[in-house]
């Protein structure tokens, strides 16, 4: 596992805090700070605790690659003589000790005023108004602005089918990225059962409440089957954002990255490696945008009429891109190519691979955590490079999406997605950056870039109304 990782820089998501307490002697502080250099780890900060005559007792944050890295420089440290580590803490599990949501009260409730409108007797007008009319629920509840996060716990990240429990967490983080980034209530619903029909009645049943539904990290091909029946019967918007968000974020880069380099959509060659629910998505929107050219990769190599062992949903994929390329590998259908999307898996392809394809090639390798090949091997021979990874320029992240896309599908009530407004909050999101200060290592914004939500809000609001599913007007 650590020769995997070892490549990869020190980050925050793998740090730890040791408490230490080091013997006052001269140099002594310099022999924890070297050893923690020489095992490869980062120092974070140094803080003292506590100053006694004969010992200094200091927390030291350390960067690690991974547990195995962690552990490696812990023992280096207790080898010290001198050096006593006290306390040993993770600082991920810390921020997720009893979750990292909570519930909050928007009314004070100090009052018997206060109180009798909050509940009885007083809410017992405002239900009455709900029943009356029903619309109203979004005008008077919290469903005007709270999505459901839902999840069966099948395709958690890269760990897989992990089960509902373990993917409260990944929930947890999807809903507080919409109450941060763009203010808007999310809430985890993990679902202890892998049944299509089981998952579609509980979401219908609890859809009440919310007013926006995101399904996330489910498993093909029932994700496929769960979206399109939920869209069908529900009258909140469905978002399947393994699928969607993947695709609107990989767009918003791939149209920066092709003024960067002077290309069409309408003129380019695309290899999609991964042909699973989020590249088949990134598929259809370049199709709807233009692009003509895509092949499709899997496992066992391009994905085409000839092959005798495709599933239904790799005969539909080969039906809508209708792929023209004979080459037998990844590697031969990569020749000429202009541009690489990975959503597969790490070290599939090669500088050789690179060298073979068109022009100035676009790679975007967006397998996590480690991509279809190293940002810098590739760098050399591409001239635009992403990855889905923090840690390197051009992420593709689909935070740049959901919270802005959320937050303007409520605003405007919109009954559905539509085609139009993914394209529209791509677009959004590439425009974020001006021409001037569009580079081969910037073509998409920061996370943090404020702008993003709002220009993303904005526009999927607008497309909405000119697409006639928003139920309320600006």
């Amino acid at each position: 596992m650590e020769a995997k990782t070892e490549k990869y820089l020190p980050s925050a998501s793998n740090s730890i805090t040791a408490r230490v307490a080091i013997a006052n002697r001269p140099g002594m502080l310099a022999k924890v700070t070297s050893v923690i250099g020489e095992k490869g780890g980062n120092i974070g900060a140094i803080d003292i605790v506590r100053a006694e005559t004969d010992e200094l007792t200091r927390d030291v944050t350390i960067n690690t690659r991974s547990d195995e890295h962690a552990q490696s420089i812990v023992q280096e440290i207790r080898g010290i003589e001198g050096v006593e580590i006290v306390n040993l803490s993770d600082r991920t599990f810390l921020l997720h000790l009893s979750g990292k949501l909570e519930v909050e009260s928007k009314s004070p409730l100090q009052t018997r005023d206060q109180l009798s409108m909050a509940y009885t007797p007083g809410v017992a007008r405002v239900s009455e108004s709900i029943h009356e009319t029903p619309s109203d629920a979004h005008r008077l509840t919290i469903k005007s602005n709270t999505v459901a996060v839902v999840s069966d716990g099948t395709a958690v990240l890269g760990l897989g089918d992990i089960g509902p429990k373990a993917a409260i967490p990944v929930m947890e983080g999807k809903a507080q990225l919409l109450k941060e980034f763009a203010g808007v209530n999310g809430f985890p619903v993990c679902l202890d059962t892998t049944s299509v029909d089981e998952i579609v009645d509980t979401v219908r049943r609890i859809a009440p409440v919310f007013g926006g539904i995101n399904l996330e990290d489910i498993a093909a091909p029932r994700c496929f089957a769960i979206e399109e029946r939920l869209k069908d019967e529900l009258d909140v918007p469905v978002f399947h954002d393994d699928q969607h968000g993947t695709a609107v974020v990989t767009v918003a880069a791939l149209l920066n990255a092709l003024t960067v380099v002077d290309k069409d959509l309408a003129d380019i060659s695309v290899v999609m490696a991964g042909i699973g629910a989020a590249g088949t998505a990134v598929t259809e929107m370049l199709l709807q945008m233009g692009v003509e050219d895509i092949v499709g990769v899997d496992r066992s190599g391009p994905v085409t009429e000839e092959r005798g062992d495709l599933t239904a949903a790799k005969k539909r994929y080969v039906e809508m891109t209708e792929p023209s390329n004979d080459g037998d590998t990844l590697s031969e259908v990569m020749e000429g190519a202009d541009v690489f999307i990975g959503l597969s898996a790490p070290d599939i392809i090669d500088v050789e691979d690179l060298k073979g394809m068109a022009r100035d090639p676009v790679v975007f390798a967006m397998a996590n955590p480690q991509p279809e090949i190293r940002p810098e091997v590739a760098y050399p021979h591409v001239a635009v490079m992403a990855t889905g990874r923090s840690d390197y320029p051009n992420q593709i992240n689909n935070v740049l999406c959901f919270p802005g896309l959320f937050k303007g599908l409520l605003d405007c009530r919109a009954a559905a997605i539509t085609g139009e407004m993914k394209v529209a909050a791509a677009e959004a999101i590439a425009d974020t950056i001006d021409d001037q200060n569009l580079t081969s290592d910037y073509i998409i914004p920061s996370v943090f870039d404020k702008e993003v939500v709002s220009r993303v809000s904005a526009a999927v609001s607008q497309a909405a109304h000119e697409q006639n599913v928003a139920r309320k007007r600006t």
